[in-house]
């Protein structure tokens, strides 16, 4: 247990989230922490510095039903006070006008809210920060929607001519019908602000046979993406992978998803890189997602248990997933490789061994190049050269 000097020296360093007027049942978390609230809960203290993802989640009077999950990002300082304030017309926490603000603040300092505050679980800390150490205060302000709210209910008609699975098909579906969907037209708002990745590399002038390469292996496209968009910083794209599956996993945002499965599948997709360039990039990539699926798939987590409910499950990754498809053939040229760095190694074996266990997936050493896994319009199925004969027509690219 915690002495009173310690515990008062981390609520005077901690941050602090001040949340005023939150109806009670609602639920709001915080990273991997989950409170229901009750008549006297008015926050959150001895929150770490650094940066945090917090989300809610309405619910009818009787705590029942619960809304689609809101969040947002934080970067919170040393003894920072962040004051949330709950509009019962648009039934969500807005941000309270400045001088109000800082009259807030000052009554946190002053201890006067200290007994209404639960205290951040800092035996839960470890977890947040495997699942969020690339992601900064840039990171946030360059991806985060204008308003700062991300929320699956503003995300249908952005999503409209996305190539979906079945189960994000079912899911956009709910949401189409969902009672929830009212205040996306209410209040039209764009998501965030994600990179743009290529699914399949189009180039006019060149040849059939290096638009396949170029679309077999994404060493290419992952070099032009750094520069262009990521400014040369590997870390910057973690961050945004890192991003984009907290808002997926914690605030159930479909958009995130699709960004996230996105990214994963440029990684996978090279076969240079990982070897050659960018050994240190895989080592970090595959340690993070690593940890990603870790926490996403314990079966005993708290987040989504009251109330709301948690997409990553085993739904989402059955043997003909894209995840099961990418990490078949990159388990495989780890294994293949001629000289592989020692930590990619050793991680790409924990990520094996994890999906493995979790989810009772066999990765079969064969090259994903001869389409056996891949259906017919696959949206993942690797550009393949149709070679006729050699007095045949021209070779196509599909």
């Amino acid at each position: 247990m915690m002495d009173a000097d310690k515990a008062l020296e981390l609520v005077k360093s901690g941050a602090t989230l001040l949340l005023l007027d939150v109806p009670q049942y609602t639920l709001i978390g915080i990273d991997t922490q989950v409170f229901s609230v009750g008549p006297a809960f008015k926050g959150i203290k001895m929150i770490p510095p650094g940066v945090h993802f917090v989300f809610y989640s309405s619910s009818t009077r009787d705590g029942k039903e619960f809304s689609p999950i809101t969040g947002f990002f934080i970067d919170a300082g040393y003894s920072q006070v962040v004051v949330r304030m709950w509009d019962q017309q648009e039934e969500r926490l807005i941000k309270v006008p400045e001088e109000e603000e800082e009259r807030y603040r000052q009554a946190v300092r002053s201890f006067e809210f200290d007994k209404h505050l639960g205290p951040y679980d800092l035996s839960l800390y470890a977890d947040w920060k495997r699942l969020s150490n690339y992601i900064t205060k840039s990171t946030i302000e360059r991806l985060e929607p204008i308003g700062g709210e991300i929320t699956v209910t503003y995300e249908h008609g952005m999503l409209k001519n996305t190539c979906k699975s079945a189960m994000e098909r079912v899911l956009d579906e709910q949401l189409r019908n969902s009672k929830f969907s009212s205040p996306a037209e209410k209040h039209p708002k764009r998501g965030c602000y994600y990179t743009p990745i290529p699914r399949i590399i189009k180039r006019k002038g060149i040849e059939s046979e290096q638009l396949t390469s170029l679309n077999l292996d994404k060493t290419e496209l992952l070099e032009t993406l750094l520069v262009k968009d990521y400014g040369g910083s590997e870390e910057s794209l973690l961050g945004e992978l890192q991003f984009a599956f907290i808002a997926f996993l914690m605030g159930q945002s479909l958009e995130a998803f699709m960004q996230w499965k996105s990214l994963v599948s440029l990684l996978l997709g090279c076969t240079e890189a990982p070897f050659q360039t960018r050994s240190q990039l895989f080592t970090k990539f595959i340690k993070v997602i690593y940890y990603q699926l870790k926490y996403g798939l314990q079966k005993d987590r708290s987040v989504g248990e009251a109330g709301t409910s948690a997409l990553l499950d085993d739904s989402w990754f059955s043997s003909d997933s894209f995840l099961h498809c990418f990490c078949k053939d990159f388990f495989s040229l780890v294994q293949d490789a001629s000289v592989v760095d020692g930590d990619l190694l050793s991680w790409t074996r924990k990520l094996k061994e994890l999906l493995e266990n979790s989810l009772g997936w066999e990765f079969q050493q064969k090259s994903a190049v001869d389409g056996i896994y891949f259906e017919e319009n696959d949206e993942y199925a690797p550009v393949v050269e149709m070679l006729d004969e050699p007095s045949g027509s021209e070779p196509t690219t599909s």
